[in-house]
């Protein structure tokens, strides 16, 4: 090889985008999660929250590991439009009995789609605009999140809509003195208060960007 041959591939090496790690297989391996076996199932990388019953307390499927700064994309129904749902992101788990679950979520219900709310560290980080659940959100179909958290900041986007997109240095409310939390766990909520609530989420990808 020449030189200049030899010159033209490193350039175009390094010009070339490095491509983003896809973590999902890992993220979504069975073992990686636990919650209430009567409600919660994943197969296939598609989890079902579901019961007959009102649970009478708000439980969760969560993760076992700990991730800090992601990419995650998914899409996600709740059956008929009935019921609230969510994901959190960057929690804590605080009974392994219940499944009771502390953090920021990203909302999925009415009302509340796409919302930031602080599950159980003082209230809503940042609310969706009316308008742009009226826009984005079909509310008895499949809806596409994509959410990036990367140190403070979270952006969440619903159906290509930007929802929330701002820096969340400290926690809401009476909490605001306390920073956010930058690390823990992921967990998909089953909302207290719902009969024969059936929500699921699909095409679920996820990058880890802290590596």
């Amino acid at each position: 090889m020449t030189l200049y041959r030899l010159l033209c591939v490193v350039a175009l090496a390094t010009a070339a985008p490095a491509l983003r790690a896809d973590d999902t297989k890992e993220f979504l391996d069975p073992a990686n999660w636990h919650g209430r076996t009567d409600i919660w199932s994943i197969t296939d990388g598609v989890v079902v929250g579901y019961n007959e019953e009102d649970p009478k307390y708000n439980t969760f499927f969560a993760s076992k590991k700990k991730y800090s700064d992601f990419e995650i994309s998914f899409k996600v129904q709740l059956k008929d439009g009935k019921g609230n749902s969510g994901l959190q992101i960057r929690s804590t788990l605080r009974d392994d009995k219940k499944f009771v679950v502390a953090g920021p979520q990203v909302d999925v219900g009415a009302g509340y789609w796409g919302s930031l709310y602080g599950e159980g560290i003082g209230g809503m980080m940042r609310a969706s605009k009316p308008d742009d659940i009226k826009k984005a959100v079909k509310e008895k179909e499949w809806n596409e999140f994509h959410v990036v958290a990367k140190g403070t900041k979270v952006t969440i986007k619903i159906n290509g809509t930007t929802m929330v997109d701002e820096e969340f240095p400290n926690l809401p409310g009476k909490e605001k003195n306390k920073p956010a939390p930058t690390e823990g766990i992921f967990a998909f909520q089953y909302h207290a208060g719902h009969k024969g609530m059936k929500v699921m989420f699909k095409d679920i990808k996820f990058t880890n960007l802290a590596k």
